[in-house]
């Protein structure tokens, strides 16, 4: 099979982008894990379907780099949006479309950023030394100190892998408070890369979630990840969860090409 790819990235998390309009068959768990292999295929963090609806923009299907379908990812959820207006339909700045966990409105702005709607988060489980969350995937959000030199693999891969989460698997997220006004850095350990990734756009979210510092109404939170900054807004209802979520960032196209399997 031989088809082409694009490859997008969104604060260095990065994907391989497939029309699937123009695939000739679908691929198997080992023909994914191949194409996101770092040293045997294009490489990458994660391989997303660009599909077609019937009522919507486009339908956004995503698979890990280990070759299994995904919950959302909200960074891909951008770069997506971004193959989109720039191969599929370049006269439109506003999508909606569907993925996984629900329905999405993503908009373009200037200078390849891109703002993708989450869905509404109705709670967060306050552990003793973390919190739990989804919001599109399932995410942990531990405060840590001297995060840049922090072991996120190993201390990540410990929660992923204990007994309250190895069942069905955790994104990990590491959070420090950079200044006064609200900035975080969050890194993250992704299941399904089994490593740590230069960003996580749900993590971030939730990252951000956690961190909110307005009891009730609009909250913004600026986000530093390894691979570049982020931003999420959003309103924060007291003891009724978070709505109106936005995840605001890059979404940047790399480079195209041609693999046969």
């Amino acid at each position: 099979m031989e088809f082409t790819f694009y490859k997008y990235q969104g604060t260095g998390n990065d994907f391989v982008v497939i029309d699937g309009e123009t695939l000739p068959q679908e691929f198997t768990k080992a023909e994914i894990k191949k194409i996101c292999d770092r040293r045997f295929g294009i490489g990458a963090d994660g391989l997303m379907l660009y599909k077609k609806h019937p009522t919507l923009d486009f339908e956004m299907i995503y698979y890990n780099a280990d070759g299994n379908l995904s919950t959302m990812c909200g960074n891909g959820g951008r770069c997506l949006t971004q193959f989109a207006h720039q191969f599929k339909m370049p006269s439109k700045y506003s999508f909606n479309f569907i993925a996984i966990d629900g329905m999405h409105q993503s908009i373009v702005e200037q200078n390849f950023v891109i703002k993708l709607k989450m869905i509404d988060v109705p709670k967060v489980e306050k552990q003793l030394h973390y919190s739990v969350l989804n919001t599109g995937s399932p995410h942990v959000v531990k405060f840590v100190n001297n995060i840049t030199n922090y072991n996120v693999k190993q201390e990540g891969a410990a929660l992923r892998y204990s007994t309250a989460f190895v069942k069905e698997g955790i994104n990990v997220n590491f959070v420090e408070q950079l200044e006064n006004d609200g900035k975080i850095m969050v890194r993250t350990y992704e299941r399904g890369v089994e490593d740590e990734t230069l960003s996580c756009g749900t993590g971030v979210t939730a990252a951000a979630l956690v961190c909110a510092h307005n009891d009730n109404g609009f909250n913004h939170v600026a986000v530093q990840t390894l691979g570049g900054k982020l931003a999420i807004e959003f309103e924060k209802h007291n003891g009724h969860g978070f709505s109106n979520i936005w995840l605001c960032g890059p979404a940047k196209f790399v480079f195209m090409g041609n693999i046969k399997l």
